[in-house]
């Protein structure tokens, strides 16, 4: 067997283990509350409710990483970044660099396939107010340290926010006993190396971001473009569907 079926498995068997997390009774009764409420616009909708996965290819050489599921959008549809604005923001620039074979992902079955990208939050599971606290990041943090450490061919990591530039520091600490001090300050475009790992910021793809035109697409294409760089992928390109 090869190692990236391997990977596959292995990968297969941790999202089986974060899908039935319950580790943290707040989101728990907060991921459920929404998925039985729901709100007027996907009233006859089945919401997921539970914790989201990552995404991606077992080969992905870029890992990019979110804060937590959207109330309305992974929790509903059980994909992370799928079925809100952030992510239709975040897939027109993957797919514009050709680490998506499509610029839309909307729901599980819709065909959105990465390629040398994986795609992961600091926390699973939809937060109240999309504030996860201290000790719910930390309880879930193991599961992106094993992500990591599974996906064997990552070589950058892309934080999407502030809080995940943080989280990003904290999982390479943990899976590679390297700790980078003192730590860089996140921003827009900033770029840190530790642990063999090169971690590049980049503004959330939020609403927030998006329509007060603190980031565009040009800005999010740019970031994303010298990641395949430095990951060593190449020239971008789209990929065949």
């Amino acid at each position: 067997m090869s190692a990236v079926p391997a990977r596959s498995d292995d990968l297969a068997a941790l999202t089986a283990e974060v899908v039935a997390c319950r580790k943290c009774p707040r989101l728990v009764a907060w991921r459920e509350l929404v998925a039985e409420e729901k709100v007027a616009r996907y009233r006859d909708e089945a919401y997921w409710g539970r914790p989201v996965p990552g995404f991606g290819d077992p080969a992905a050489r870029i890992l990019l990483v979110g804060l937590a599921p959207a109330a309305h959008g992974g929790n509903r549809t059980g994909r992370v970044f799928t079925g809100d604005a952030s992510g239709d923001f975040l897939f027109v620039a993957m797919h514009a660099v050709g680490l998506a074979n499509q610029p839309t992902g909307r729901r599980l079955d819709d065909g959105l396939a990465f390629r040398d990208a994986y795609i992961a939050a600091t926390v699973r599971c939809a937060p109240p107010a999309n504030k996860p606290t201290p000790d719910e990041r930390a309880r879930c943090q193991p599961y992106l340290e094993r992500e990591l450490a599974l996906l064997a061919e990552v070589r950058v990591l892309v934080a999407l926010g502030a809080i995940a530039w943080e989280s990003c520091f904290r999982v390479i600490a943990a899976v590679t006993g390297d700790e980078a001090r003192p730590r860089p300050r996140f921003g827009h475009g900033t770029e840190a190396r530790t642990g063999g790992y090169t971690i590049v910021g980049s503004y959330h793809p939020s609403q927030q971001n998006t329509f007060t035109g603190k980031l565009t697409q040009p800005m999010l294409r740019d970031v994303l473009s010298r990641a395949r760089v430095l990951a060593g992928i190449g020239t971008p390109g789209r990929t065949a569907s």
